[in-house]
């Protein structure tokens, strides 16, 4: 049962108030991307974690629902986490962790995985093509990818290109305070726009029900003032320069393919 006196973000709730009731937003990006994942989940599914990393989000989360919510692990057969990093090896959040080398394929069965989840990797990989075969050859007909991603276009991203190397890391840890440096890899962008999404992912292959998506701030160096400014320029912005890209993709059956 998730704790009604959960803590939550002062600052979130300042600005969201329901936030107190819970502990998130009504425009929380993790409640509403893995409130997806989940309802696409059976119990009999094997899930692959794609770039998942340490599982920093496991201890780091302060509202029970969300973390309850994006842990997978017991919610189906099997959860295999992957990254390229050895420290994947320390993720508690998943049942097998397989250490990958970079644009080689994955020691796993051709058409093995149901749903494959990757959350805020896309944005860091620097062959698309490779990767989307890959995806393809893991996943059995009618499976699931499922991608949480900066949007290109998102002014968070422009920033991002805009500053490189330490001072990147120096503008993430004081625009998200207790970020950890660890956390913070180099960006590539090649899959981060809904162009890239249509044009990687073909229709003849690819069911695509991606869309974007706008959370509260999430850059905001910890001062309201901020928070309010970039709340209210998210409000008024087009849809095409939101700040992230939910994509939701199913691999379609061969039969349908050959068609």
């Amino acid at each position: 049962m998730t704790d009604s006196k959960a803590p939550v973000d002062p600052l979130k709730a300042k600005f969201y108030p329901e936030t107190n009731a819970g502990g998130f937003s009504r425009v929380d990006g993790t409640i509403q991307f893995y409130g997806r994942v989940n309802s696409l989940i059976r119990p009999s599914d094997t899930v692959l974690d794609f770039g998942a990393g340490r599982g920093a989000w496991y201890e780091d989360t302060i509202c029970p629902y969300e973390r309850d919510l994006r842990l997978l692990k017991g919610k189906v057969r099997k959860v295999i986490g992957c990254d390229v990093d050895e420290i994947v090896q320390q993720n508690v959040s998943v049942d097998d962790r397989i250490t990958m080398k970079m644009n080689t394929e994955l020691p796993i069965q051709d058409h093995s995985i149901d749903l494959i989840v990757s959350d805020y990797v896309l944005e860091h990989v620097d062959r698309p093509e490779f990767l989307v075969k890959e995806f393809y050859r893991l996943l059995k007909d009618d499976g699931w990818l499922c991608c949480r991603t900066p949007n290109k276009y998102g002014y968070i991203s422009v920033a991002t290109r805009l500053v490189s190397g330490r001072r990147h890391k120096d503008m993430l840890r004081l625009a998200q305070p207790g970020r950890c440096a660890m956390d913070v890899f180099p960006t590539r962008f090649k899959m981060n726009s809904m162009g890239a999404v249509k044009k990687l992912f073909d229709g003849r292959h690819w069911d695509n029900f991606s869309y974007y998506y706008e959370a509260e701030p999430a850059y905001h160096f910890n001062r309201p003032a901020i928070f309010f400014l970039m709340d209210r320029v998210n409000r008024l912005l087009p849809a095409f320069l939101s700040a992230n890209l939910f994509i939701f993709l199913r691999k379609k059956s061969i039969s349908t393919v050959r068609r």
